[in-house]
């Protein structure tokens, strides 16, 4: 089965093909991704109807593109996977609306898939031996969540951001730290030069809370700009204390659940100093840590497309006048869907 993935919930426009077998994990054929950096770039961040016109621009360029790449004409796609949710409203609204054009047009059935969980779903395109239960952190501009993934279809949330998600923070931080956007990497390029660390606090949660904050370590970096003119040195203390908290609430939930898998996925996934950082975790603990690829932690396809076929497996379509849901939350149903 050949599977067409859409991806449109924030300011990448792609498509994927991924095929599989039933009872066999999926394999990547094809993906395509037209990034909007340069659009963004000049404001500093994402400007949501900037990000929506370019999707409408590009949107059958990289469907064009990523079936010419897997060799595939649009009658040999045997389903298609788009995102729903959670995302920026009129970003969904393109690519799910493409998802289901192609699959009416092509009388194919259509999966509506939800962006949080697909993170979690890119991990089984790494390892196709991996298996549920395992635990998931899922860290990005837009979500920091503690996952526990039963089985297919069943997420529980152990822990989530109370304000600012890690991607978001490492966002703002670089624009105080006078980084371009995006700032993610130029923070981390940053911290990775700097000799020296501004030791800046970490958000510790009460009464044995998995939750994140990293709204108050923003402000910490505001307040330590005018005493120090080492950016360096705030940039390496501003990265160690989000991957300190991370790496904290991560342990605590491995403990609490008695985990054996752990996944680390979703953009901030990307960053090399987070990812040595659970390696070493995974390592003390004795679990099993699965890291998606670089191309496959940003937002891409792929994992739409992957998640749309465990979705499937277990029976699933959705129909054509389900809506997408930009609060749309892991682990529940989407409202006109059909679980």
């Amino acid at each position: 089965m050949n599977i067409l993935g859409i991806e449109s919930s924030c300011d990448e426009t792609a498509a994927a093909v991924v095929s599989a077998q039933r009872g066999a994990s999926p394999r990547l054929i094809s993906s395509a991704v037209s990034s909007q950096v340069a659009v963004h770039r000049p404001y500093g961040g994402i400007v949501p109807e900037l990000a929506s016109r370019s999707h409408i621009r590009f949107i059958t360029d990289v469907i064009d593109k990523a079936l010419h790449d897997a060799k595939l004409s649009p009658a040999q796609v045997d389903a298609v996977g788009a995102t729903a949710g959670p995302g920026l409203p009129g970003s969904l609204l393109v690519g799910l609306t493409a998802g289901k054009a192609f699959a009416w047009m092509m009388n194919k059935p259509f999966v509506a898939v939800n962006h949080t969980e697909a993170h979690i779903c890119a991990s089984f395109l790494a390892d196709p031996t991996l298996r549920p239960p395992l635990l998931a952190l899922v860290a990005s501009g837009g979500h920091t969540e503690l996952i526990l993934m039963k089985k297919h279809g069943s997420f529980e949330i152990l822990g989530r951001t109370r304000d600012d998600a890690a991607g978001e923070a490492y966002d703002k931080v670089a624009r105080l730290l006078k980084i371009p956007y995006p700032g993610g990497p130029g923070v981390e390029k940053m911290a990775g030069k700097s000799k020296t660390t501004f030791r800046l606090p970490i958000a510790r949660m009460k009464n044995g809370s998995l939750d994140f904050s990293f709204s108050g370590l923003k402000t910490a970096v505001a307040n330590a700009l005018p005493k120090t003119a080492d950016r360096g040195a705030i940039a390496s203390g501003f990265q160690h204390a989000v991957i300190g908290a991370l790496i904290m609430q991560t342990t605590e939930a491995i403990r609490s659940t008695k985990a054996k898998k752990l996944v680390l996925a979703g953009g901030v996934a990307a960053n090399s100093a987070l990812r040595a950082a659970f390696t070493q975790l995974a390592s003390s603990e004795k679990i099993r840590l699965v890291i998606p690829m670089m191309n496959l932690c940003t937002d891409n396809a792929a994992m739409i497309a992957c998640a749309a076929w465990f979705r499937l497996a277990r029976g699933h379509r959705t129909p054509l006048s389900a809506s997408s849901d930009p609060s749309w939350t892991a682990g529940t149903v989407l409202t006109g869907d059909m679980a």
